[in-house]
């Protein structure tokens, strides 16, 4: 046994068809409950934001300290750097920690990839790990926050781009008059116009219900600045080049096309968390839309987003060491492994559905839907799974957002499979985490909420007149 292994807590409620999931909210309360040296990381963003997050680590004393402090400190580090953004990373700790974590944004290949797409793309600097010796040496903590949308007068089209639909809607004063979703293929598109012709045609056929437009907000996978493309999965089959040369400034060059009118485009995720906001009336909403990969979003107890990135499909959630490796990042156990189409997927063998490898992911899940539907147990134990994970995620979760209210949404929960899904997650949190349990309210939105509920909250983006 591993020095780690005895802090890879099984869950009371196993996964049947993952039974070496061994949840990350268990793992660091175990951990913590053997760890008395404190520490303190502060992740520092370009704008002068500054987000602390303490933990104690285990003392020199103990056997292990060095490899197990390391391993808990890089996944925290992740999950921060995924969830709020940053590239300088202040560390009040022992320097062994801090040269850990530089080996591993230097030298391991996920943390490559995590100085490359969060550090040199999205902030303009890899990664940079900096040690002080005591917390009180720490840039202070500083949080910028800005209210998001619920603007509805006028004429407006909100659009939705997810991996493997997008969808549209036509609003009038606040009611939606036509939504639509179409299927889509865009992540190793090669070539830049596919995406813009999807979205063109999107966008003329709500403009066909609406007698002018007078704004255009999105919502779309990935980080965007001022309109422009960061870094983004929809983009990710584009040569480098024509990235630079197109796809950076795509929405500028939409804007540009319906005559330079209002037009915003942010994440995803914040979106998802402003639609459970604004129909819910409630705020301190985590939203979470499980699509082809996985979005979140967070609002606040003013009603407001903040900086954060807020990117969980790339945050640890798993600790096991045999957790199933995500394709892009190629870190293990982050979470569009489990609260997406691609859990889906890798679950349908386990669960004894034989299915062409090469079938896209939303047929797959079309596949286990009507499965379901028709009483299954085979698509049951796939969507109990699901709902284990989401359960211990949302208490994972919980040690890194101040949620009240959780929203879960996107085409992995419509139909039966939807429900049981989010009744697993309630027994889990009930059964290993009460005090979240007595805390955390699930919002259930209607089924056109679910899968249209994204495009029509981005329509309320822009500032018109």
């Amino acid at each position: 046994m591993s020095s780690l292994a005895q802090f890879l807590v099984a869950p009371q409620l196993v996964p049947a068809l993952d039974p070496g999931f061994r949840p990350a909210a268990l793992a660091c309360r175990a951990f913590a409950n053997a760890a008395t040296v404190p520490v303190t990381l502060a992740l520092e963003q370009a704008d002068g934001s500054v987000f602390h997050h303490q933990l104690n680590i285990l003392p020199d004393s103990h056997s292990a300290a060095l490899e197990v402090n390391a391993f808990f400190v890089e996944r925290l580090a992740k999950f921060l750097l995924w969830a709020y953004g940053g590239w300088r990373l202040h560390v009040a700790g022992p320097e062994a920690l801090a040269d850990a974590l530089r080996r591993h944004y230097a030298k391991d290949p996920a943390g490559r990839f995590d100085s490359e797409i969060i550090g040199q793309r999205i902030y303009d600097h890899p990664i940079e790990v900096v040690t002080v010796k005591s917390p009180t040496e720490l840039p202070a903590p500083k949080a910028n926050t800005a209210p998001l949308g619920r603007h509805w007068q006028g004429c407006r089209i909100g659009f939705d781009l997810g991996g493997s639909d997008r969808k549209v809607a036509a609003v009038i004063d606040g009611k939606c008059v036509f939504s639509e979703e179409t299927v889509w293929d865009p992540y190793f598109q090669p070539d830049v116009n596919y995406h813009l012709d999807g979205v063109r045609d999107s966008l003329r056929k709500a403009a066909a219900h609406l007698p002018r437009v007078d704004g255009i907000g999105g919502s779309a996978a990935g980080v965007y600045v001022n309109n422009r493309v960061k870094v983004a999965s929809l983009f990710r089959g584009l040569p480098p080049e024509q990235f630079e040369a197109r796809a950076k400034n795509l929405f500028l060059e939409l804007q540009r096309e319906w005559g330079g009118i209002p037009f915003e485009v942010v994440n995803d995720g914040e979106v998802t968390a402003l639609a459970a906001s604004m129909s819910l009336g409630v705020n301190s909403v985590l939203g979470l839309a499980m699509g082809t990969s996985t979005a979140a979003g967070f609002v606040n107890a003013e009603g407001n987003i903040t900086s954060w990135l807020n990117e969980l499909a790339f945050t640890p959630f798993d600790y096991s060491p045999t957790a199933p490796r995500e394709e892009w990042s190629g870190d293990v156990g982050v979470g569009a492994s489990y609260f997406s189409q691609q859990a889906v997927g890798r679950l349908m063998a386990p669960a004894g559905i034989e299915v062409d490898s090469t079938l896209p992911l939303p047929e797959k899940l079309k596949l286990v839907q009507s499965l379901m539907q028709a009483g299954d147990p085979r698509a049951a134990r796939i969507y109990d799974s699901l709902g284990i994970f989401l359960g211990y995620g949302l208490a994972h979760a919980a040690s890194f957002y101040q949620f009240e209210q959780v929203l879960v949404l996107g085409r992995v929960t419509t139909g039966v499979g939807g429900d049981r899904l989010l009744e697993g997650a309630r027994k889990v949190l009930e059964l290993e985490f009460p005090e979240l349990s007595a805390r955390i309210r699930f919002q259930v939105p209607d089924e056109k909420e679910k899968r249209h509920g994204q495009a029509i909250a981005a329509a309320s983006l822009p500032v018109v007149g």
